[in-house]
């Protein structure tokens, strides 16, 4: 049997192409692969060569659409003892190939030449090709006269047209051969034999037989040359004369074979036409064809020679045939029916042809599982032959077979595939391809593929291929290790270290072994080199900008569709950068690997290999570093191993598939399981992109790193230190704030770091913070009680603390689009202990009489018309008291604090009032500009209580103004109101603001020891505790009374209603016991308005004794008086004072009290919101403070 026979073979002339002298290989198969090209030559292409000698025999040659086909016989071919009966398996030419430089001397070359063309006695065209002679060389040709071709050094083009035409003269030649030939043949006597014929003498029976049968054989050759000549019809013509014959004859095996001439020459006729009829012809012939040679069998030559193989040959054509057609199902058939057939061949050489056939033909039609399965038997054929080139031939054999098992080498995987998948597949390395998992792990095969694998193993082994024994051994290992006993693990460990030492040092093989490698995490990388992408058209280019991905500080965004985009990962150059993987050994022995480092295909990275070892049935996580080196995009598609002996890469991808494959049940096991190794989330590689060198900061706080403790309130400065330890300088930096508890944080000295830049690398610079402690949740205080260590350590890190940010940047080069800073982040870590809480808080009032007529204050002009008693024989202290000169007494409001000290220290409480106009150039203070009045500091001891009295007098306002009034207060105003304008929003506002002002404007300072001291936050409690009267604190009352005697104007406040009584009196006069008994005193009442408008009143005033009784009416009356006292009608302008005189007499020395009392008459809803009335025919009463009157007796 021969290899690769189709219909068309019987058309072909073999020539046999020889090396000549002396070749190299290389150069060899590439003169071959120029030659080859022209294995169909045109008749219309070889007119010029063509001479007719005489008639030609082929009177229907196509010259115009016909051709000559030429198979190529490489290293040429033995003779075939069928060449009688098919001319096709002749040698009908012989093309020697030789290089001139390597084989200079012509001569031999020739010689040589010659001796190889009298093994091919039936070639009637010789020709040697000399490629690339010498000079000298090109004259030896032109002397000598033969076959020998030259062809001169040219370009390809050159030689490729040069050698076609060379080739044009021998399909020439061959076809005025054929036709000396075929003229020889119809006049001469020749007898035509095969094996099959008796080799017996002359005389016997097989002889007669032959002789009557050869006509009719001489027809088939003659046909069969016509054929050869690319003439179909002459051949068809000569066949039917053959076929004629043969059957009279009997000659059933000549039938057959001048059948399978006429199916070829119908096919060339027909060539480039589909037409059933013409299908449907070749395959009737053909099944013809194959019972004829059936019918050709004679018993007793069954030991010797069998037609079964052209039987076989003729199914393998006619399946070829109809495998173009798609016919498979025919075609399947028939390959089953040779499949059994070829085991009656006895010529082993036959049945491994025939099952190479069967197998290409299976693979053709797409039955892969059944080719393999043939491809197995051939391989099992040659590893009988025992010897290496057999081992070597089963071992290619076996390895196009894995395609089909599903077991390939990843090499020919790579191979076989399109660039662009390959490249898609890097760039999105983190896809799952399910049909890989499918294909490459499918459970049911194990034992085949496990059986498949091992052939390839001893193969190879045979074959002295230790790559190749070394990549079964490895498939063989890493797929199937759950069905491997432990001692089989062992011997193919064995066999992989026998294999590397037979192979040099840093091989390399592109199945992985093991460990099982699955990429593991990109770690959290330090908050100080977290990457912002910067803006260049905003001054502020860190706005809006994300940190640099999901393992830098952030992580990724929620919600966001991992399919639809891919994270992105900026890394710098020269800067160090890790990768977690994970490791897995599920095999029953130690493995060391060798090194293991980061798989990077582009040069831009240089990893750092390690070494690992990996315990029997155990995992382990290790990290991978390396270094960018240049500017652009990094891909990470897996690792590479050095481990028994030979280097692998192993890629992220093909594990994920593998436990995607075990989560979903197709594969034996999953390795990580097996090591006890958790599940992981999959991780996905990210787009990498290395840009050129930033400048890098790292912070420590001075004096350690620890968490700074703090009381509650407690103030306290630290310094952070800022070094740059990049190769570049900071050239803008911006400070802020983030995080929880910013308002902890008073001050942060800006300008100290703004000062330094540029930063270069190497400096440092010190950036000093005001920290003050916040106040603690009660949730906070609980868990503070429960575990105070425990707590301290997680308040520290529980987020609470703020967070100091410092986005820098290094020079913007010009034109950059994208470019990139950073942001440093220190926590400041803070953590706060309870200090002094509050317990309650609350309003206190207190009424102090003033003394009428005993006066030796200093009275000071305060704004609105307030004034301050300033005495100057009191103490720096006692100037905090604001008295109000038209109420003519001490009315004093204080919010008291009461404090608690639950710590294990002693606080001292100070409380500090700032006061408005402290530096008005008409304020006579001692002191000068002071700015705040601080009152006694109060001690409070551990597990101990004190109360804190503050003083509200001084924030009480000048004016009683209807915009804070007038919006609460809308007795008449409807339910279904709608919301305030703009100017009453406005008027809330400005009430607002003053409560706030007033709050600030108080401070309750504490101190403990020498190095620790505070503030406490009071807002929240002064908030809580005027929210009820707010307005009682605020706002004055709307009139005020003042009592004076009438002689003694000069020793008291004047009135403020005119211009001139509003200047500050620098000068008191003392004087005592001005109101004696028994004496007539003229006193004035003075009645101040403190609103925007006119009142109308109706004034009472009242004395009472120390008794409390009224002195004025009644039988014990001891006072008399002169004027009018009670119902006296006034009209009080705004903002202005009147006065009333009247006289009393004192009958009896003693204490007094004078009190004044008013009715409004017409009040306005200004005074009735203040009064607070709910009705709006509600009498409105003022009540004055009382007046302390001491009456002298007389002497």
């Amino acid at each position: 049997m021969e290899p690769d026979v189709s219909i068309e073979t019987s058309c072909m002339i073999r020539i046999a192409v020889l090396p000549i002298g002396e070749i190299t290989p290389s150069q060899f198969r590439d003169y071959v692969s120029m030659l080859d090209r022209h294995h169909k030559i045109d008749l219309s292409t070889i007119n010029s060569f063509y001479t007719e000698h005489q008639k030609s025999p082929f009177s229907h040659q196509p010259w115009e659409s016909g051709s000559l086909r030429f198979k190529f016989m490489i290293g040429g071919s033995p003779p075939s003892p069928w060449e009688d009966f098919q001319s096709n398996r002749k040698i009908h030419a012989v093309i020697g190939i030789c290089h001139c430089p390597s084989s200079p001397d012509l001569d031999s070359v020739v010689e040589q030449f010659q001796v190889a063309c009298k093994a091919y006695a039936a070639s009637i065209v010789h020709r040697c090709f000399a490629f690339c002679p010498a000079d000298s060389q090109l004259e030896h040709d032109s002397k000598k006269v033969g076959s020998l071709i030259m062809f001169p050094p040219a370009d390809r083009q050159t030689l490729e047209f040069h050698l076609q035409t060379i080739v044009q003269d021998i399909a020439a030649s061959l076809l005025m051969g054929f036709e000396d030939y075929v003229l020889k043949a119809e006049s001469g006597g020749t007898i035509l034999k095969t094996p099959l014929d008796s080799q017996a003498s002359l005389g016997s029976e097989e002889v007669i037989k032959a002789k009557k049968r050869r006509l009719g054989r001489a027809q088939k050759t003659i046909g069969d040359y016509c054929l050869l000549s690319g003439s179909p019809v002459d051949a068809n013509a000569h066949y039917s004369t053959s076929l004629e014959l043969a059957r009279l004859t009997g000659d059933y095996f000549w039938y057959a074979g001048a059948l399978e001439g006429s199916v070829c020459a119908l096919l060339i006729d027909r060539m480039g036409q589909q037409d059933s009829a013409v299908e449907d012809e070749v395959r009737y012939r053909y099944n013809s064809v194959i019972l004829h040679y059936r019918k050709s069998f004679i018993q007793e030559n069954a030991q010797r020679v069998s037609p079964l193989s052209f039987e076989l040959e003729a199914t393998l054509k006619l399946a070829r045939f109809l495998s173009r057609r798609v016919q498979a199902k025919e075609v399947v058939e028939l390959l089953t029916a040779a499949a059994d057939g070829g085991k009656s061949l006895i010529d082993a050489s036959d049945r491994l042809i025939l099952y190479i056939e069967i197998a290409r033909l299976f693979g053709t039609i797409g039955y892969h599982r059944k080719a393999a399965f043939f491809s197995r038997q051939v391989a099992q054929l040659y590893m009988q032959q025992e010897n290496r080139l057999a081992a070597t031939s089963a071992m290619q054999v076996l390895a196009m077979t894995t395609k089909s098992y599903r077991v390939q080498s990843r090499a020919s995987i790579a191979k076989n595939r399109p660039q662009s998948e390959i490249d898609s597949d890097q760039a999105d390395n983190s896809k799952m391809h399910h049909h890989l998992v499918v294909s490459l792990f499918e459970s049911q095969w194990s034992t085949l593929q496990m059986v498949v694998l091992r052939e390839i193993l001893l193969s190879a082994v045979r074959a002295g291929d230790p790559l190749t024994g070394w990549s079964a051994a490895a498939r063989l290992l890493r797929s199937y290790y759950p069905l491997i006993t432990p001692a089989g693990q062992n011997g193919l460990a064995s066999a992989l270290a026998n294999s590397a030492e037979r192979l040099p040092s840093g091989t390399r093989c592109a199945d992985p072994a093991l460990p099982f490698i699955r990429l593991h995490s990109f770690p959290l990388h330090n908050s100080q080199i977290d990457i912002i992408k910067r803006n260049p058209a905003r001054e502020d280019w860190w706005a809006g900008s994300a940190p640099s991905g999901p393992f830098i500080y952030t992580p990724f965004s929620k919600g966001e569709s991992t399919n639809n985009c891919k994270q992105e990962l900026i890394w710098i150059i020269g800067e160090p950068v890790h990768v977690l993987v994970e490791l897995a050994n599920p095999c029953g022995f130690n493995l060391i690997v060798d090194s293991i480092y980061l798989s990077v295909h582009s040069s831009n990275f240089d990893a750092f290999p390690i070494s690992v070892d990996l315990p029997p049935n155990s995992s382990k996580v290790i990290m991978l570093s390396g270094i960018p080196t240049k500017v652009g995009q990094v891909k990470i598609p897996g690792c590479i191993v050095h481990c028994f002996g030979v280097i692998t890469e192993h890629f992220f991808k093909d594990v994920d598939n593998l436990l995607l494959g075990a989560a979903q049940g197709l594969v034996l096991s999953d390795p990580f399981r097996c090591c006890g190794s958790g599940k992981l989330k999959n991780v996905s590689v990210p787009f990498i992109t290395v840009v050129p060198p930033l400048p890098l900061l790292v912070s420590h706080v001075v004096g350690g790193d620890g968490a700074v403790i703090l009381y509650e309130g407690e103030i306290r400065e630290i310094w952070i230190s800022v070094a740059n330890a990049g190769t570049v300088s900071v050239e803008q930096a911006h400070i802020s704030l983030s995080g929880k508890n910013q308002d902890s944080v008073i001050s942060i000295a800006y300008e100290a770091l703004k000062s330094a830049l540029p930063l270069k690398p190497g400096a440092e610079v010190t950036i000093p913070v005001t920290l003050k402690a916040w106040q603690l949740s009660s949730v906070d205080l609980d868990n503070l009680n429960r575990n105070s260590h425990g707590n301290l350590v997680r308040q520290a890190k529980d987020g609470s603390s703020p967070l100091l940010t410092i986005h820098y940047a290094g020079l913007l080069n010009p034109g950059e689009s994208s470019a990139y800073g950073r942001r440093l982040v220190t926590p400041l870590n803070i953590c706060v202990l309870q200090g002094l809480s509050f317990v309650k808080a609350g309003l206190l009032a207190m009424e102090i009489p003033a003394h009428v007529g005993d006066n030796s204050s200093h009275v000071a002009q305060m704004d609105g018309g307030l004034t301050e008693v300033v005495d100057r024989s009191e103490s720096k202290n006692d100037k905090l008291v604001k008295i109000d000169p038209y109420r003519g007494s001490w009315g004093l409001r204080f919010l008291e604090l009461e404090l608690s000290n639950p710590t294990d220290v002693v606080f001292e409480i100070g409380v500090s009032v700032q006061l408005e106009n402290c530096n008005d150039k008409n304020t006579d203070l001692d002191d000068g500009d002071i700015a705040e009045y601080d009152y006694p500091k109060t001690r409070i001891d551990r597990d101990y209580t004190a109360r804190v009295l503050i003083p509200l007098e001084h924030f009480k306002l000048p004016i009683l103004d209807g915009s804070f009034l007038i919006k609460d207060y809308s007795p008449n105003a409807p339910p279904s109101s709608k919301s305030p304008n703009f100017s009453e929003k406005n008027m809330k506002a400005e009430l607002n603001a003053s409560i706030k002002n007033l709050i600030s404007r108080i401070k309750v300072r504490w101190q403990s020891g020498r190095n620790s001291s505070g503030e406490l936050n009071i807002k929240d409690t002064i908030q809580a505790a005027l929210q009820s009267s707010v307005m009682d604190v605020l706002l004055p009352d709307p009139l005020t009374f003042g009592f004076r005697i009438a002689k003694s104007t000069t020793e008291v406040i004047t009135s403020l209603n005119s211009s001139e009584d509003s200047d500050v009196q620098n000068n008191s006069s003392s004087f005592k016991g001005s109101i004696v008994a028994n004496d007539m005193t003229p006193m004035e009442v003075l009645v101040r308005n403190n609103t925007k408008d006119t009142i109308k009143l109706s004034l009472s005033i009242t004395c009472r004794d120390v008794a409390g009784e009224n002195c004025l009416e009644g039988n014990k009356a001891t006072v008399l008086w002169a004027g009018s006292l009670n119902g006296v009608k006034m009209e009080v302008p705004p903002l202005q004072e009147i006065k009333h005189a009247y006289s009393l007499y004192y009958m009896v020395p003693g204490e007094y009290t004078l009190l004044a009392a008013a009715v409004i008459d017409d009040a306005s809803e200004v005074l009735r919101a203040r009064a607070k009335c709910k009705l709006p025919d509600e009498p409105i009463f003022c009540r004055g403070p009382p007046f302390h009157v001491r009456v002298n007796g007389t002497l």
